[in-house]
């Protein structure tokens, strides 16, 4: 039965995940070791092995999780977005933020993006750029969707202006997770201000 199979792997990878996000949310991700999320997910400490080679690798996993996630809640946002550009980018990114810290702590996002600095041509680290290029990409459909609207300058290429807009919230977001006094009021405070006048240039009645 490879169906029930499958189901019982993704299961006990659930169970993983779950018991990790726990866990280094609580602990920190340095204090917890494997065996602690095994005995937490009720698997054994080899069947931990069996999805993922170290524990950096479960934590990516936990990134891509919430990535998967705001990607899938990015997508209605597009299918319907907000009138006028400048709310309608701002709504993606408010949304990109406000699931941030669901899975992760500012800890755990540090520790991932060093993993990634690190060792960019690991499994780790192309599989974090992967999620980063997900996430612009996704910005990039807004753009293209306010053109099609007819609100987004029709002479612009919304791939290096999604890029662009990109860059700007990811580096704010680097700022945060740096910073454990700063609040996502604030965060989304000075990346709407960023926004705004950039919106304004590119909308229909911007410069050309």
């Amino acid at each position: 039965m490879p169906g029930l199979r499958n189901k019982q792997k993704r299961a006990r990878e659930r169970r993983i995940l779950e018991a990790a996000v726990t866990k280094f949310r609580a602990e920190g991700y340095r204090a917890v070791r494997i065996e602690d999320l095994a005995e937490m997910a009720e698997v054994s400490v080899g069947t931990v092995y069996n999805y993922y080679r170290t524990k950096g690798d479960i934590l990516i996993a936990t990134v891509a999780m919430e990535v998967e996630e705001v990607l899938a809640s990015g997508a209605e946002i597009i299918a319907n977005p907000p009138r006028g550009v400048d709310d309608a980018i701002l709504s993606l990114i408010h949304q990109y933020y406000d699931h941030s810290l669901i899975y992760l702590t500012k800890e755990m996002w540090r520790t991932a993006m060093a993993l990634s600095i690190e060792s960019p041509d690991t499994p780790n680290g192309q599989r974090y750029s992967e999620l980063d290029q997900q996430l612009a990409g996704q910005v990039t459909e807004m753009i293209r969707a306010l053109q099609d609207r007819g609100e987004v300058r029709p002479d612009l290429d919304p791939a290096p202006l999604g890029q662009l807009i990109f860059n700007n919230l990811n580096q704010m977001f680097i700022e945060f997770v740096k910073d454990d006094e700063m609040t996502l009021d604030t965060l989304f405070d000075h990346v709407t201000a960023q926004t705004r006048p950039l919106a304004r240039l590119i909308g229909k009645g911007g410069a050309a």
